[in-house]
């Protein structure tokens, strides 16, 4: 089976995104690897942040692309979240 034929058969659409499988792999991750890949995803947070306030200043601005960024800004959001909780994870007291 091909990639593609995969991401279609996992996903059941097209165009989805292979990056949007959550990694199965987080649970034997590290502290450091944890923290190394928050970091990553905050700076893609960031220039996402920017791109949007790029395309908000356009004279036309195109709202379907600003749409899509912001849901992706979202997700990525939170996948920080879960990955800041495997860190300091709730302790019921």
């Amino acid at each position: 089976m091909s990639q593609s034929n995969f991401i279609l058969a996992t996903s059941g659409k097209q165009g989805y995104h292979a990056d949007k499988i959550e990694p199965t792999i987080w649970g034997a991750m590290n502290d450091e690897g944890i923290r190394q890949q928050i970091e990553l995803l905050k700076i893609e947070h960031r220039d996402l942040d920017a791109s949007i306030l790029a395309l908000q200043e356009q004279t036309v601005p195109d709202q379907l692309q600003i749409a899509r960024l912001k849901r992706r800004k979202l997700a990525l959001k939170d996948r920080i979240m879960a990955l800041e909780d495997q860190l300091l994870p709730d302790i019921i007291a």
